[in-house]
């Protein structure tokens, strides 16, 4: 059976598997990122090929990145947690693995892994996904082809306007989806809450003793999970602007499926519900016509590497 490496990198990890033809991740390793230092992080990536290519019989790898990727799926034009600025990345991997290399989008390798083995498999053509993390990316399938644009960075779903004049972003803009429904937006709107009313957040604070700026994303989801209103309420702002952006997407792309995934939607049905209402509710006006199915992504963080892996197959 054919078998793939994909490759996740993330500022944090270089995540690494060994993938087969069904999705199913046989073996992977993984490194620290050296997020400072383009050099190091390159070898980190080399390192993590060249040890599952010596003890596997892999045909290809496939490097999902978080950034700007060019249509040639060759370069790395920018990405806001990673030093890589115009990095030609497939080449200088390809220097030194003796392996066809793809590379790809993060989210949108998460959103083909999704598609073809994970909470969409059961599609036969399109889907939108939203990975809602510290930021927001996104991927886009159409007829069962990847979007990519014209210059290789369609789907920046993060970075549509949903407040104007709202939040500064790190894209240069202001009022950007990713300020009001991302995993930072969570901390921020349970830290805020916890600050006005502290009776509200008496799980949220106990988890923290009693700092409010010590607040983050796993103490409000445990925090949620046991009742407390400030953490339940900033799962609920998020969902209101995700389903609000997500009733946006449904008139432009009309997907069969949206899928939703990233780090929050570990919180599973505590993110769910409140995006679904949302959802629901802003497309009230549609009556009787139909609209895509809103599902949790369930590959969880091997996603971007059957991905890509998968990618590299199809190259």
């Amino acid at each position: 059976m054919s078998l793939t490496i994909g490759v996740d990198i993330g500022g944090t990890k270089v995540l690494g598997g060994v993938v087969d033809a069904d999705g199913k991740v046989v073996a992977q390793t993984r490194r620290a990122t050296p997020a400072h230092d383009v050099r190091l992080t390159r070898d980190r990536i080399i390192e993590v090929i060249t040890e599952l290519a010596a003890a596997h019989p892999v045909d290809a790898a496939g490097i999902g990145a978080a950034g700007w990727i060019d249509a040639s799926r060759a370069i790395v034009q920018f990405a806001p947690n990673l030093a890589w600025r115009d990095e030609r990345l497939r080449d200088h991997i390809a220097e030194q693995v003796d392996l066809p290399i793809v590379v790809e989008n993060d989210a949108n390798a998460a959103a083909w892994a999704e598609f073809r083995f994970g909470a969409a498999h059961d599609v036969d053509s399109s889907i939108v996904m939203l990975t809602i993390g510290t930021g927001i990316g996104g991927g886009i399938i159409i007829s069962g082809e990847l979007i990519r644009g014209a210059h290789g960075i369609a789907a920046e779903l993060g970075h549509v306007v949903a407040v104007p004049d709202g939040h500064s972003c790190g894209c240069g803009r202001r009022g950007c989806l990713e300020q009001y429904a991302s995993g930072s937006a969570l901390v921020r709107f349970a830290q805020l809450a916890a600050k006005d009313d502290p009776s509200t957040a008496e799980a949220l604070l106990d988890r923290v003793g009693g700092d409010p700026d010590a607040i983050d994303g796993m103490d409000v989801t445990a925090a949620a999970r046991v009742g407390d209103r400030a953490a339940l309420g900033a799962f609920s702002e998020v969902g209101f602007w995700l389903g609000q952006g997500l009733a946006d997407l449904v008139q432009v792309l009309d997907p069969q499926v949206f899928v939703v995934g990233g780090g929050v939607i570990e919180a599973g049905e505590l993110q769910l519900d409140p995006t679904r209402a949302a959802f629901t509710e802003a497309l009230a006006q549609r009556g009787r016509l139909p609209v895509g199915e809103v599902r949790g992504a369930v590959l969880g963080n091997l996603a971007g590497v059957v991905g890509a892996a998968d990618l590299a197959r199809r190259r």
